[in-house]
Parts: structure tokens; C-alpha cells; sequence
């Protein structure tokens, strides 16, 4: 198994180290153009879709018989999450369109994470999980426009739900198993994807947070990166 792993992080080398760049250049180009549609606003428009596609790249080339399912569902989650930085990335009012994307990669990813362990095996998790989805909501929801607040409160439960299933799956997986960095890396992308959008939530509605492309796509592509990563080693999942 770890060698299976290995191998398909060599054959995607080039294809991680494009994927750092772009994403590199993606939070450089947001961050250099502010409001100003220059150059670097284009740099932007370039790399943060691509980035996400390169992963997506990658994860088609690991998979196998054996992981088809998981590996499937990782690719339609990465395939509706470019779809939702183009929508994000746009100087229009595009978030719900956004939102209802990047809800479809949640509920592709909560499937990938069920092949192999029961939903909410661990409800113990997801107690903790939905109130902080809760207080997350609640700290939001006065600052929120009325027609956005059902949107948001379905796609923080979904999200909190993605992010407890990653993690109870990994907890039910025993640290000597092959599996278990594939595994760690999808219960870490969890976490990553909820601070992400909890800092892009509350930087677009609540605060005005210093750099915050650097926060919000610097912990979105980790956590994208970490889902395309744990297909490597689930070659037992079908």
C-alpha cells in the first residue's frame, strides 16, 4: 500500500508542483489587485480555477479498480469546486451561485467518505461539529442579507457534516492500517475547508479581515490538496 501511495505521488509530481504555483500565483494576483482591474486581477482569473483543476488532473491519473468510487467522488467534488471559484472569483455578485457549488463538492466529498465508513459512525463528533456550525451561523447572521441566510445555514451544516465524517472516518481507522494517512490527509482537508470558508464568510460579511485572500486560499487549496491526496492510498475502497 505505501508503495502504491508513493507511486502515484511521483507520476503526479509536476503536476503538484504546477498546482503550487498556480495557487501561489492565485492568492498573489487577489492580493495585488484589491479593487483595481489590472493585470494581476487576470493573474487571478488564470490560476485560482486552475489550480483546483490540476488537482483534479491528478486524481483521475491514481484512479484504480480498487478506489474507483472514491477517487470518482473526490473528482466531482473538485470538478464543482473550480466550477465555484469561477463563480467567486467574478467582480459580479456571483456568491450564491458560488455557494451552491462548492455545497455539491461537500456532499460529493461526504459521499467519497462513506465508501468505507458509516455516516456519523461517531455522533459524538458531529454533536461538536454542528454547534460549531451553529455558533459559526450565529455569528454571521445578523450581518447576513435575508435572502442569503437559509442558503448559508444549509451550507455551514453541510460543511460541519463533511468535515465530522472525514474525521470519524479517520478515528475508525487503526494507526497501524495502510490506510490511515489517506485516511489523515481527508479528516485534515476537512478541518482546512471549514476554516477556509468560515474566514471567507465573516471577511465578506462581518469583518474586514488584513490579507484575507491569503487566509481563505491558502487554507482552501491545503484542504483541496489533502482530499487529492488521500486518494493515493485508498486502493481498498471500492
Amino acid at each position: 500500500m505505501g508503495r502504491v501511495s508513493s507511486l502515484g505521488a511521483r507520476n503526479n509530481a509536476w503536476i503538484y508542483a504546477l498546482f503550487v504555483v498556480c495557487a501561489v500565483l492565485a492568492i498573489v494576483g487577489s492580493v495585488m489587485a484589491g479593487g483595481d482591474p489590472s493585470g494581476w486581477r487576470w493573474l487571478h482569473y488564470l490560476t485560482k480555477p486552475t489550480a483546483t483543476v490540476l488537482l483534479l488532473v491528478a486524481v483521475l491519473r491514481n484512479i484504480g479498480p480498487s478506489s474507483r468510487s472514491f477517487g470518482t467522488a473526490i473528482v466531482v467534488g473538485l470538478a464543482f469546486a473550480a466550477a465555484g471559484d469561477f463563480f467567486l472569483m467574478l467582480p459580479g455578485d456571483y456568491f450564491l451561485a458560488g455557494l451552491v457549488c462548492f455545497l455539491l463538492t461537500h456532499c460529493a466529498y461526504i459521499w467519497a467518505l462513506t465508501r468505507d465508513s458509516r455516516f456519523a459512525a461517531d455522533k459524538g463528533i458531529f454533536i461538536l461539529f454542528a454547534i460549531i456550525g451553529l455558533v459559526v451561523i450565529a455569528g454571521l447572521w445578523t450581518s447576513l442579507p435575508s435572502a442569503l441566510r437559509i442558503p448559508v445555514v444549509i451550507y455551514a451544516l453541510a460543511l460541519a457534516a463533511m468535515a465530522a465524517q472525514a474525521i470519524t472516518r479517520d478515528r475508525q481507522v487503526g494507526s497501524g492500517a495502510p490506510q490511515k494517512s489517506a485516511a489523515r490527509s481527508a479528516a485534515f482537508g476537512g478541518l482546512f475547508f471549514m476554516v477556509s470558508d468560515t474566514l471567507l464568510a465573516y471577511g465578506r460579511f462581518r469583518w474586514n479581515i488584513p490579507y484575507n485572500a491569503v487566509w481563505v486560499l491558502g487554507t482552501y487549496y491545503a484542504a483541496q490538496w489533502l482530499f487529492a491526496r488521500s486518494t493515493e492510498g485508498n486502493t481498498h475502497v471500492r
